[in-house]
């Protein structure tokens, strides 16, 4: 089941008595905790209906004891159970969710890797269990732009990369971000690169995303105006975020050549994004050779471990980016 449909549920008044939250991407998995609490129970309940408990600091059966109480002022109670990663054996709350307290919703977060099967296979009908997993980069523009439309604002596909690249794959922060902007911005208003220089900070013309595309259409001059800008705010633009993200490029378009055709639904399949994210791929496989997109991956290999200390000691980030920019080009 989806995290979008046990929210859904949850609205409706469907409750699991036990939700057991387990994965890679804690973004979720805090989703999910924080909705229940804010949908079971009242604000003015809190003190008296919700217990916070640590993995770390708890045994199970403390845990399952708070479970079998009743509510004090609601109708149900909440038991948030944190850090469950902490728990080796889910005994205990696999014979409690066998005859579970109809009115405590139990729900353990159990983050930065999912349940063994061994245990999950245990779990009855009474626990629903939800891997959490993390979005893969390409994913995470398309995230991006539903996010966006939930909150009645608009995204371009090029403002959605823009968030991406310069955010990483942090999606707590990218939803932070884009509640920022739901508050600021008039319904139904358009998130362009200028709303993100002016809300967010990321520079509409000096970008990862504005150096990948002035790279596969080699507009030499564009890039070298964003290399230099970089290499003046080398804090801004670290080396370590540049590299990952024409790695990423590069090796999409090397995808391009492995294409059954050019056609921009093929093209999207075969490489593994949207087919509105496919114009900069298809025209850097019409400006590079296969030859020298392979090349061009084995100067960022080459650069990645420079810019670690491996065989440099003395080049700044922005010399060794300038240097990386002209075997590209060149």
């Amino acid at each position: 089941m989806s995290y979008q449909n046990i929210i859904k549920d949850i609205a409706k008044g469907n409750y699991a008595p036990v939700y057991f939250l387990h994965g890679d991407e804690p973004h979720f998995i805090d989703l999910i905790e924080n909705f229940i609490t804010s949908k079971i129970i009242d604000e003015t309940a809190r003190d008296f209906d919700q217990t916070i408990l640590y993995g770390r600091d708890s045994e199970l059966q403390s845990v399952v004891n708070a479970a079998k109480r009743f509510p004090m002022m609601g109708s149900h109670q909440v038991i948030s159970v944190r850090e469950a990663q902490n728990f080796k054996k889910f005994d205990e709350l696999i014979t409690y969710a066998n005859n579970p307290q109809a009115q405590t919703v139990l729900v353990f977060s159990h983050k930065g890797k999912k349940v063994p099967a061994g245990i999950s296979k245990k779990f009855g009908k009474n626990i629903l269990h939800f891997e959490s997993k993390k979005l893969y980069d390409n994913q995470i523009p398309g995230w991006i732009v539903n996010q966006v439309e939930s909150k009645h604002l608009q995204i371009s596909e090029k403002s959605a990369v823009i968030i991406s690249e310069y955010l990483g794959n942090d999606l707590a922060k990218i939803s932070n971000e884009l509640k920022k902007l739901a508050i600021i911005l008039p319904k139904n208003s358009v998130i362009t690169p200028e709303v993100i220089e002016n809300n967010i900070g990321i520079s509409k013309d000096y970008n990862n995303f504005e150096l990948g595309t002035a790279l596969v259409n080699r507009d030499v001059a564009k890039a070298n105006r964003i290399v230099k800008h970089f290499g003046a705010n080398p804090k801004n633009y670290p080396l370590a975020a540049t590299i990952p993200m024409l790695y990423r490029l590069f090796s999409k378009v090397m995808g391009c050549y492995f294409a059954p055709s050019d056609s921009p639904e093929v093209l999207a399949q075969t490489i593994g994004v949207s087919k509105f994210f496919v114009k900069d791929y298809a025209t850097g496989k019409r400006n590079f050779s296969k030859r020298q997109v392979f090349n061009i991956i084995s100067h960022l290999n080459e650069y990645d471990l420079k810019s670690k200390g491996y065989g440099n000691t003395t080049t700044s980030e922005g010399e060794l980016l300038k240097e990386l920019v002209f075997k590209i080009l060149h």
